[in-house]
């Protein structure tokens, strides 16, 4: 019904080049590192801080000498 002569275009389909998604594609990458790398600094200083405890990966980089169990033996 809607494409009598053949076409097979969806409305609202915008044809871009492999250079433009290519741009585009470095802008949202180097976007969501950036949102990252903010996330990441303010969660080292709501660690420093106090305000939110360490899951254990954290603990093990920030204080190893915790899971050092030779004193025990």
């Amino acid at each position: 019904m809607g494409a009598e002569n053949g076409e097979t275009t969806q409305p609202n389909q915008i044809s871009i080049s492999k250079d433009q998604f290519l741009a585009w594609k470095r802008q949202k990458d180097a976007e969501s590192l950036a949102k990252q790398a903010e996330a990441a600094r303010k969660r080292e200083e709501d660690i420093a801080s106090g305000r939110v405890q360490m899951n254990g990966r954290e603990l093990f980089l920030h204080q190893p000498w915790v899971f050092d169990d030779t004193h025990h033996h």
